[in-house]
């Protein structure tokens, strides 16, 4: 935990959200181990998302479709959300969430590698929520930023992997060193990119909010 476990658990206590269908969904992903985005940050997103009104919406990193869908029930009227993912039976899972909860109107699923289909994006996004495997981050990140409007939004999740981004490299797990060095790298450049205005914030498992100038 990077916060306090007793704050974090005050503050989802707050949350009186109705989630229906998605909330079935959510138990699902949690029961089979899927990482979700947490309470706290999906709050963030919400607020984040009226404020900004996207009209359209990238996300790397699919999973099964809960991010994706929860965002669809706050993106203006007429907008819409464009998600990535490589691992099939995911795409399967996500897609069938989609039919479930009624969002396929909203969604557009594109199966495949990330670094692939964001090099083959062409049209510019509002908002980009990056929730993919934590060591490519870096690698996404030029065709990330080309993606962006102006003013538009990033999002990273899981940034601080735990805390362990804090670490010197020697204390950390070798075979987690790679992402280790990587995710700092990325952190690094959302900080010190002349496009892009970064805040690294301590909730969930570490947000970056970034907005390119």
């Amino acid at each position: 935990m990077i916060t306090d476990e007793r704050i974090t658990s005050y503050i989802n206590s707050l949350n009186c959200e109705k989630l229906g269908v998605l909330g079935d969904i959510e138990r699902e992903a949690l029961e089979d181990e899927v990482p979700i985005v947490r309470m706290e940050t999906r709050s963030f997103i919400r607020t984040l998302l009226s404020i900004k009104k996207p009209m359209k919406v990238l996300e790397v990193g699919t999973a099964v479709g809960f991010s994706a869908i929860y965002m669809s029930m706050f993106i203006p009227e007429g907008g819409h959300i464009t998600t990535i993912e490589n691992w099939a039976p995911r795409v399967v899972k996500a897609r069938a969430n989609f039919e479930r909860t009624d969002t396929g109107d909203k969604i557009t699923l594109i199966e495949g590698d990330a670094t692939e289909v964001l090099h083959d994006l062409n049209e510019k996004f509002d908002l980009i929520f990056m929730d993919a495997a934590k060591g490519q981050y870096i690698n996404f990140l030029p065709d990330v930023i080309r993606l962006m409007e102006d003013d538009g939004v990033l999002i990273s999740d899981n940034v601080l992997q735990d805390g362990e981004v804090l670490d010197s490299k020697f204390v950390v797990e070798r075979r987690n060193r790679t992402i280790h060095a990587r995710m700092r790298e990325y952190l690094y450049e959302l900080t010190h990119n002349e496009l892009l205005d970064t805040s690294v914030i301590s909730i969930g498992d570490g947000v970056a909010l970034s907005v390119k100038l």
